[in-house]
């Protein structure tokens, strides 16, 4: 039977984007990662009678009346969306979901709070997560949460239809994952690759300390400012600023051509598989190198990247036992991945097991579906990674020049048309009061 997805997604895993596009319309949906779990999705459940839309992060309760019509289920992937800072986005989307008559399947939800899962921190969003939950539950079976942490804050609230399913990107290739040590030690010519999450300052030290050591580390952001930065240099607020973070264009990182970000997850994992080692704060940038096949290791610095990494096995360390001295040699020496390897199919079974439970098909069950899936990417020209602007070609910096340029008199033409349509306006009112007047007479 013919299945009409709409699932919550920036863009789909074959949309492309300049890095030009993507900066402006904000194309990757504030950090990379999204794209990394809704693409893993979107592939999961890409069988061959599925047909599947993305949202566009596009959410307006007065859709709702179009959307119960042109679909059959709303498929929501959701990141650390219970959180404080998102709660007003969580009203909105409960203002729709409470519209809809169609199947509503949330994929893989998590709190934010300290690594504790200080329930106190939470309490300020308990009545707008409650509401969001108990309007899911009212259109599916259960609710899919990323882990042990949010399991238990939902029954703190009352809710027992909560399956814990980690996140769809660990099952971007089914119940295969495999990752292997390719050196018996990490030495200082190893290819390196580290993420950070900008806000965490105890990096600063740590990053340093690894520029020092692995002259073939390469820093891999994934957030919408630093994509700005890459493309356009520093903003005219932080212009000539410092920072032992790689935030600005006066960072070493920056300055010798060590800064690499990615618009599309296939080119990410290509690249990372090339890497010996990636560590940091990012969780969706230490699952990329792991289903590249790259050994990575978490520094898990709140409750959604900790539970994340608990659930699946990945090895970590919550930040405060991260000493300012730490060497990736280290962690690599420490990482050990049997209980990643050995929980997979497990894991990968209680996803399937949710899909089945919410009616929706799994691609992988689905004869060659992936296989064409895979080979659809294969074929699809996704730009490069952005660089920074000081050591990108003369010819791609006056693409964008140009693209500039273009996008500046679309501009120009949008807004003369709308002054145009204000003045007739204008005239309009002006002559029209006059002459209503007079035919009144």
């Amino acid at each position: 039977m013919h299945q009409r997805i709409l699932m919550r997604a920036k863009k789909g895993p074959f949309d492309v984007r300049s890095a030009e596009e993507a900066f402006e319309g904000d194309w990757i949906g504030v950090n990379n990662g999204n794209l990394v779990f809704s693409h893993a999705a979107h592939k999961l459940l890409s069988t061959t009678t599925a047909e599947i839309t993305p949202t566009e992060f596009k959410v307006n309760p007065r859709d709702a009346d179009e959307i119960n019509e042109r679909y059959d289920v709303y498929v929501v992937p959701l990141a650390n969306a219970f959180r404080r800072s998102y709660a007003h986005r969580i009203e909105l989307m409960t203002r729709l979901v409470e519209r809809l008559k169609i199947p509503v399947v949330v994929l893989g939800v998590g709190v934010q709070t300290d690594v504790t899962g200080d329930r106190e921190y939470l309490r300020p969003i308990d009545a707008v997560v409650s509401r969001f939950v108990r309007a899911v539950l009212d259109r599916s079976p259960s609710i899919g949460v990323r882990g042990e942490i949010t399991e238990s804050y939902l029954r703190t609230l009352g809710f027992s239809a909560v399956d814990v399913i980690g996140c769809p990107s660990m099952f971007l290739h089914g119940d295969r994952l495999t990752v292997e040590k390719t050196r018996p030690t990490l030495e200082p010519d190893a290819r390196v690759a580290l993420t950070v999450s900008p806000y965490v300052k105890s990096m600063a030290k740590i990053i340093a300390a690894h520029h020092r050591r692995y002259p073939n580390l390469r820093y891999l952001p994934q957030d919408l400012t630093t994509l700005g930065t890459l493309l356009y240099g520093d903003a005219p607020e932080d212009r000539g600023k410092t920072s032992p973070i790689p935030v600005h264009t006066s960072h070493p990182l920056f300055v010798e051509d060590k800064v690499r970000m990615f618009l599309d997850p296939w080119t990410w994992m290509d690249y990372l598989s090339g890497f010996d080692f990636a560590f940091g704060t990012r969780i969706h940038g230490t699952i990329t190198a792991l289903v590249a096949g790259t050994p990575g290791y978490l520094f898990a610095h709140d409750s959604r990247t900790l539970e994340l990494a608990r659930y699946f096995d990945i090895p970590h360390r919550t930040m405060k036992e991260v000493p300012a001295d730490v060497d990736a040699a280290q962690l690599y020496a420490e990482a050990d991945y049997t209980a990643l390897h050995a929980g997979h199919r497990a894991r990968y079974e209680r996803m399937t097991a949710f899909l089945a439970a919410h009616r929706l098909g799994n691609a992988f069950d689905d004869g060659d579906a992936t296989a064409r899936f895979d080979e659809r990417v294969r074929a699809t020209s996704f730009p490069p990674a952005v660089r920074p602007a000081t050591s990108t070609s003369p010819e791609a910096l006056l693409e964008r020049i140009q693209w500039l340029r273009d996008r500046n008199t679309a501009l120009d033409g949008q807004v003369r048309t709308l002054e145009e349509q204000r003045l007739r306006a204008r005239v309009r009112r002006a002559v029209g009061a006059p002459v209503r007047r007079i035919l009144s007479r």
